[in-house]
């Protein structure tokens, strides 16, 4: 494959994740086993992910003359920093999942393998019970703050937490933490949109 055709793949896989990483629902990546080049830049590119103790995660790229191409080289630093990111990208090294809990890249201690996709779903039933707007607005502040300003974060947050603040989701919210009783939200008719 020559650099043009190359260039049209790493592009295309980039647009893919880059679409996970925006989706207005969360997505848990679960891992049970090695994930290692595209695999570790889906885990990144998602929410979050839970880690089976059986779980390995690398850039080995370097190792056959390569790099990551689908966003590893700008996700991983901004997840655990340039220096340890530059360590595992250089040298190939792979995290196992103790480790990755341990440098944040995932935010659930590792469980057993059997457990994974228990735990997997236990987590995303209980981001489903949330009210959908509050969740798509808080996905929508952490793309827009991502690599912004703080104060430029801090003014796309205000404007979505105004807009959860007059919207009937939060009606429901507050009167059933008022009753001592689980809130059951409707399902959003469409995504949170910023107003300035």
């Amino acid at each position: 494959m020559g650099p043009d055709r190359a260039h049209e793949k790493m592009r295309s896989g980039q647009r893919v994740l880059r679409d996970i990483e925006r989706a207005a629902v969360p997505v848990i990546a679960a891992v049970n086993g090695v994930a290692l080049g595209g695999g570790f830049e889906l885990v990144l590119a998602s929410t979050f992910s839970v880690l089976s103790t059986r779980a390995s995660l690398g850039l080995p790229e370097s190792g056959l003359g390569l790099i990551p191409g689908y966003g590893g080289t700008q996700r991983l630093p901004r997840a655990v920093g340039s220096p340890t990111a530059a360590y595992l990208m250089l040298t190939g090294a792979r995290l196992d999942a103790d480790r990755a809990h341990r440098l944040g890249l995932t935010p659930v201690p590792p469980v057993a393998p059997d457990d994974l996709a228990e735990t997997a779903t236990t987590l995303a039933e209980r981001i489903a019970a949330q009210g959908p707007l509050a969740v798509r607005s808080i996905l929508t502040a952490l793309e827009a703050g991502r690599d912004a300003p703080l104060d430029a974060g801090l003014q796309h947050e205000t404007a979505l937490a105004a807009l959860a603040v007059g919207g009937a989701e939060s009606e429901v919210g507050i009167s059933a933490f008022l009753e001592r009783r689980p809130a059951v939200f409707a399902a959003p008719t469409n995504a949170p949109e910023e107003s300035t």
